[in-house]
């Protein structure tokens, strides 16, 4: 077995590393992973705070997943997309029991951003239209289709970009252009720019529209209460496909099954990825309306992929959304988010660096400001010439909170099996980094 030296050497010298210049890398060397918990070369334990990717639901080396994965790989490690087989069919069936109940079918993928990418497709396929909508706070994947669909700049390396791609504002109320009194007038008045914008592109042009229902890693923006509605609303006056991305939403993350149950809101399609099989093995995938899924029934559907379906991932999701009922995980989420809505309300009270908090489930997010009353950012969007966000990373890894950073927010999303005392000890952390941050506005 290599020494973590070597490891991580090799690491350096053949992997290119996501979303970063390569040269001044020095990445922890990761040697164990159990709960919420992981531990580097050295022995040092790190509490997983953003739950990897805000995938690892069901926390890290959960025994019945692992037993799954084995007994498949057992059975039948692979069988093409042309055959039916019973992980397939049973991942998709109990995926639709746990749907809203308008949802038909699920077309499987290999992750998050191919799931946004077939449902762009499915979309002008089945409205025969091209335009899509999608906000400018999002992020949707990085390939090509799901990266022009994504409104922040990440998506600027794929640009110039796909014809058709038009983008909207979030219902970001804590920066609005205006001051609100309550969620109505927010609704109102993010609804009805949205509605002027599509009659400005023609109704008649747009495919779809595309939201994730929980803004995720660009701030955790929550909508208002009403917007959801407002947009099926809107989808429905001009024949315009909703789609919501669940991708980091989904599966508990929000305290439902789906973040759209919150809202009672039926979207045409949900793409979902992440919380399906926790990072224990790739699987996303789009889910359809029974509408859109009887169209294909004698239209030609034109998607396809090698792994579609494939039975590892599909064994894995099966025994996943199993562990989510067992441990009430769903539950779970809603109770551990009250903790943890609270205690980051007194950090937002406590510190000068604090300017909004937004949190549902344990779904949160941490915006830092150079001065609550300006609400100046931390950080000017899409930079950071004097990098204050890896020097606060840096301050919360070595006291051993993990997590990671978009723009001026925090992003606290630890995994649903976290217990309370867990969560307070590592809260306990974030707030003493916090104190050394309000020094530095």
């Amino acid at each position: 077995m290599q020494g973590s030296r070597k490891i991580k050497e090799n690491s350096l010298k053949y992997n290119l590393h996501s979303w970063t210049a390569q040269g001044k890398l020095n990445p922890i060397v990761v040697t164990k992973a159990e709960g919420v918990y992981f531990w580097d070369d050295e022995g040092n334990q790190y509490f997983d705070m953003s739950s990897q990717l805000v995938n690892m639901n069901i926390g890290h080396g959960h025994k019945k997943v692992i037993q799954a994965i084995k007994d498949q790989a057992d059975q039948m490690a692979f069988m093409g997309p042309g055959f039916a087989f019973e992980a397939k069919s049973e991942a998709a069936r109990k995926l639709i029991e746990i749907a809203p109940d308008n949802m038909g079918k699920v077309f499987f993928t290999n992750a998050g951003t191919e799931a946004n990418e077939n449902a762009i497709k499915m979309a002008r396929m089945y409205t025969g239209r091209n335009k899509v909508f999608s906000r400018y706070r999002s992020y949707h994947g990085a390939t090509y289709g799901s990266a022009n669909l994504t409104g922040e700049p990440r998506r600027f390396a794929s640009e110039p970009g796909i014809a058709g791609f038009v983008k909207f504002f979030d219902p970001y109320v804590y920066r609005a252009p205006i001051a609100f009194n309550n969620d109505a007038e927010a609704t109102q008045y993010y609804v009805g720019q949205l509605r002027e914008q599509i009659l400005y592109e023609g109704p008649h042009m747009i495919a779809a529209i595309f939201l994730e229902t929980v803004t995720g890693s660009n701030g955790v923006i929550i909508p208002p209460e009403g917007y959801l509605k407002g947009v099926r609303d809107l989808c429905d006056e001009f024949g315009i496909i909703m789609v919501c991305d669940e991708v980091m939403a989904g599966f508990g993350r929000t305290g439902e099954w789906f973040a759209v149950n919150h809202w009672d809101v039926k979207p045409d399609i949900i793409t979902f990825a992440k919380g399906a099989t926790c990072g224990y093995l790739p699987l996303g995938g789009t889910m359809v309306s029974k509408e859109i899924a009887a169209h294909f029934d004698d239209h030609v559907m034109y998607c396809g992929l090698t792994y579609n379906g494939h039975p590892m991932g599909c064994a894995t999701a099966i025994a996943t959304i199993d562990v989510y009922r067992e441990e009430n995980l769903i539950e779970r989420s809603r109770e551990m988010g009250k903790v943890l809505g609270g205690l980051l309300e007194d950090l937002k009270t406590k510190h000068a660096s604090v300017g909004d908090v937004r949190y549902i489930g344990l779904f949160s997010a941490v915006e830092l400001v150079k001065d609550k009353e300006t609400k100046e950012p931390i950080v000017p969007y899409g930079k950071d010439p004097e990098k204050i966000m890896p020097k606060i990373l840096g301050m919360l890894n070595k006291e051993g909170f993990s997590t990671y950073s978009h723009e001026n927010m925090l992003l606290v999303a630890p995994p649903l099996v976290i217990k309370e005392e867990e969560l307070k000890e590592a809260m306990a952390i974030l707030d003493q980094v916090l104190d050394s941050v309000d020094k530095m506005i």
